[in-house]
């Protein structure tokens, strides 16, 4: 059956927690556990998974790895090792359960902390997957998107441009990193920040998503747009935001 079996419950987990989520992106279907810790793979998620190329002698670092979902895709589309983080406390033990049902834990492998900080200093890789969360901490806060509330700073670019930052001791000589970007944060920091550090940045592709009425009327976005940090287009009655991916390329 695709996706193996939902399976008795992990260690993690209680019957009042246990969640299960089917990915019906690439290579989906896949089932996977998520713990009430884990943010559950959104529609960024399957847009980086659409646009992620690996070849079969890749190491890869998948930041902000929530499921294991990238980090399990990576190592089936025949990535030689993928390390992966997340800053739950339990990632480490869901993203191995997850990577275990789908037969490829033998090359990947989960770290709990942030960002690099869990992985070995002399640590290279071919491709880094950057997802980490780029919403303001205000709109993660009234969303509900986050389990931990908490999103990627005031203007949601503090934590993406201090990935980036990191990544590039990360990063083999003409490596790639896969970065994820939208019109609900300062969309244009990131971007900066990617073009001062990466010899190019090209864009992949990009989705638009319509964001909910709730939300779109509630005080936090009201706020963000009257200060410019997001950028929003009505279409009818919805208002809707960008999404896009971004390959950033390592000096040679």
């Amino acid at each position: 059956m695709p996706g193996g079996s939902a399976g008795p419950p992990r260690p993690w987990q209680n019957a009042a927690s246990m969640q299960q989520f089917t990915w019906k992106g690439r290579l989906g279907p896949l089932e996977l556990d998520l713990s009430e810790n884990t943010f559950a793979p959104s529609t960024i998620s399957t847009l980086l998974a659409e646009t992620m190329e690996v070849t079969a002698e890749d190491t890869v670092i998948d930041v902000g790895s929530g499921s294991g979902i990238l980090a399990i895709l990576a190592a089936k589309l025949g990535a030689k090792h993928v390390y992966a983080t997340d800053v739950a406390a339990d990632a480490a033990l869901v993203g191995r359960a997850n990577a275990e049902r789908h037969g490829v834990a033998d090359r990947v492998e989960f770290f709990s902390g942030n960002l690099f900080e869990p992985l070995p200093p002399d640590l290279r890789a071919d491709l880094i997957i950057g997802d980490v969360s780029g919403v303001p901490d205000s709109l993660a806060a009234e969303s509900g998107w986050f389990p931990s509330r908490t999103g990627g700073g005031a203007s949601g670019s503090e934590l993406p441009m201090r990935m980036l930052r990191s990544a590039l001791a990360h990063l083999r000589a003409g490596g790639r990193l896969l970065l994820p970007t939208g019109s609900i944060q300062d969309e244009p920091a990131v971007l900066a920040a990617a073009r001062s550090l990466f010899t190019n940045v090209r864009q992949l592709a990009e989705r638009i998503i319509p964001l909910p009425s709730a939300l779109a009327e509630g005080e936090a976005v009201r706020k963000l747009l009257a200060a410019g940090v997001i950028n929003l287009v009505q279409k009818g009655s919805r208002w809707v935001w960008t999404a896009r991916t971004w390959e950033c390329a390592a000096p040679s």
